[in-house]
């Protein structure tokens, strides 16, 4: 029996899968073991297709909570395995890699945000889903990209807020609601890199274009977008909206869906700035694109590495989580 050092040491989350159909292996693993893969809308479109369900985050641990598996595979990055642990404590968690983190969640240190509520009292405090456990420990309220405004205006005009950890959601927030916010200054590398001068350049060319942007983008990207929305408001519009051609300022990845959804239109992906006349690959994530076939295959396999967490800090993240249920099921959203 390979145990986990073993694993960690000799590098079999990496190894290449020699004359095996890793599809099929995966598939046959999936069954035997009882397991269920969770496949992020931002990870590679071969990846999404063995996926068992495909979305944002949180609704993807919501589903794996609900379905009868012992392993939940999340093909993701840590916090939102760490996501799927909190709802499924009695679930075995496994993500591929360990090193798929996020700079959004990175942004926000448990140790600085921790002071930083403590320096505010008088503040509630409302987390974005991409966080860590640690840091929706220290939170009242959870919310998403979907649920962000209204959750905040569900709360009495008086309540001062501490919203965190993207700033441009925090802002595109407070535009809509004119709450008293104070904002962490956190921010998503894909997002942040949207270049406004290449989306007016894209816009000249494809005229008939409508923009559709994640609300972590700058808020001069919002400026010019037709719709503004999570990852999977965006692919409703692009599937219920009469246009033919979007240009998309979120990850990449989420071309995959709006394609296979609607193959008679055509997604253009917003470009990232240019460094020295080069487009970089930033609307890409790089932590996403650290899951592939192989670790997939390995992770499966060796039921390694786990997610794991301490129960008192599962149980103060997961109140978050349940408020923000909560709010949600009494607004019927």
């Amino acid at each position: 029996m390979i145990q986990k050092e073993q694993v960690r040491q000799k590098g079999f989350i990496d190894r290449a899968i020699p004359n095996v159909d890793i599809i099929s292996e995966i598939g046959r693993m999936k069954k035997e073991k009882n397991a269920v893969i969770l496949g992020h809308y931002y990870i590679d479109s071969r990846l999404q297709d063995i996926a068992d369900f495909v979305g944002d985050s949180l609704a993807l641990a919501q589903q794996a909570a609900k379905t009868d598996a012992e392993i939940i595979l999340f093909l993701g990055v840590h916090f939102m395995a760490e996501t799927a642990k909190i709802l499924s404590p009695q679930k075995k968690v496994l993500l591929p890699d360990f090193n798929a983190g996020c700079s959004l969640a990175d942004s926000a240190p448990a140790d600085e945000f921790e002071k930083f509520v403590a320096a505010h009292p008088d503040h509630l405090v409302i987390s974005y889903v991409n966080t860590t456990a640690a840091v929706k420990a220290l939170t009242d309220i959870v919310c998403t990209s979907s649920n962000a405004v209204q959750i905040v205006e569900s709360l009495p005009k008086y309540q001062k807020i501490i919203f965190g950890p993207d700033r441009n959601l925090g802002r595109y927030i407070q535009s809509l609601t004119g709450r008293d916010m104070l904002i962490w200054n956190g921010a998503c590398h894909v997002h942040q890199q949207f270049d406004v001068n290449e989306i007016v350049r894209l816009k000249l060319e494809y005229p008939q274009a409508k923009v559709l942007a994640h609300p972590e983008c700058n808020q001069t990207v919002l400026i010019l977008s037709d719709y503004i929305g999570a990852t999977s408001g965006i692919l409703k519009y692009s599937i219920q909206d009469s246009a033919k051609q979007y240009i998309v300022a979120t990850e990449s990845g989420i071309l995959h869906q709006m394609k296979k959804a609607s193959p008679d239109k055509i997604f253009i992906p917003a470009p990232p700035e240019k460094i020295n006349d080069v487009s970089c690959a930033c609307n890409d994530c790089i932590y996403m694109k650290l899951n592939t076939i192989e670790k997939v295959y390995n992770t499966l396999k060796y039921e390694y590495p786990e997610v794991e967490l301490d129960e008192s800090l599962r149980l103060k993240a997961f109140r978050s989580i349940n408020k923000m249920l909560e709010i949600s099921a009494k607004l019927g959203l």
